[in-house]
């Protein structure tokens, strides 16, 4: 059975560099319900600071969608392509929409950030082991740095704040 039939499911679309706005703007006005997550950013010209509003995830806007409307929505301006396994568009699981709209109704503040995982190659970008490379573990909910010998087949642990790492 293909995820992609009958009912309306989240996806996301892969946009043109920024076009989400517009995308939003325009599946919206074809009836087709998008949610594009924004951040306030202070934005720096020469003569004046402004604070903008951009999308959370760059180049990216959700949307919900019949199979039926796949078309309409590859046709939007500024829709590169739906998000999926080739030529198959995968849905975005509820739970994680339902996530992220919660977030957005917050009054927390929130950013992007890098999306780690355990056992993902990261490197240090503050503090005391700027630069150094290690994998991401999580131990007793306090994450750790683990720095690998190869050779040797050992290791040494280092608990790490999850912001001073991004992917490797």
């Amino acid at each position: 059975m293909n995820e992609f039939m009958g009912s309306p499911r989240w996806y996301a679309l892969r946009t043109r560099s920024r076009h989400e706005k517009i995308v939003r703007d325009q599946l919206a006005n074809q009836g087709i319900e998008p949610l594009l997550p924004t951040v306030k950013r202070l934005s720096q010209w020469k003569d004046r600071k402004k604070e903008i509003e951009v999308p959370l995830f760059t180049g990216y806007c959700f949307v919900r969608f019949a199979s039926e409307q796949k078309l309409p929505v590859l046709k939007t301006i500024g829709v590169v392509d739906i998000v999926g396994a080739g030529h198959c568009p995968e849905p975005i699981a509820d739970d994680e929409i339902a996530a992220i709209r919660t977030l957005m109704t917050s009054v927390l503040p929130y950013d992007s950030h890098p999306y780690l995982h355990e056992g993902m190659m990261v490197e240090v970008i503050r503090g005391p082991l700027q630069g150094v490379h290690g994998i991401l573990l999580r131990k007793e909910k306090r994450h750790r740095l683990v720095l690998g010998v190869r050779l040797i087949q050992q290791a040494a642990a280092v608990e790490i704040d999850v912001n001073d790492v991004v992917p490797a």
